[in-house]
């Protein structure tokens, strides 16, 4: 097998593994990027500012100086905007109110 194929069947091997729930979690680094771009988040998602700010519960003075520049979000905020962008029915499913 070639060092290519080699690689996409390790990648499947791992995916298999975590989704199993076998995989060496400390295997896993968590990647958190130093920048990212909430107005073109909330673009994806078709909302307003404080439509946005209210779904996952932001201060909308705060969302509008991230989007402005004003101010950077946190690592943690940054955290969980990659999680908004990513899967944003999860997020929203685990802050509705039963």
């Amino acid at each position: 097998m070639s060092e290519v194929g080699e690689g996409i069947l390790r990648g499947l091997e791992q995916a298999l593994a975590f989704i199993e729930g076998t995989a060496d979690e400390s295997q896993y680094v968590v990647h958190i990027p130093p920048e990212i771009d909430i107005k073109a988040i909330r673009g994806r998602l078709g909302m307003t500012q404080q439509e946005f700010a209210d779904r996952f519960d932001f201060n909308i003075n705060t969302l509008r100086h991230w989007e402005q520049g004003r101010r950077v979000p946190d690592g943690t905020a940054r955290a969980y905007l990659r999680v908004i962008d990513r899967e944003p029915e999860a997020v929203q499913k685990a802050l509705r109110v039963a």
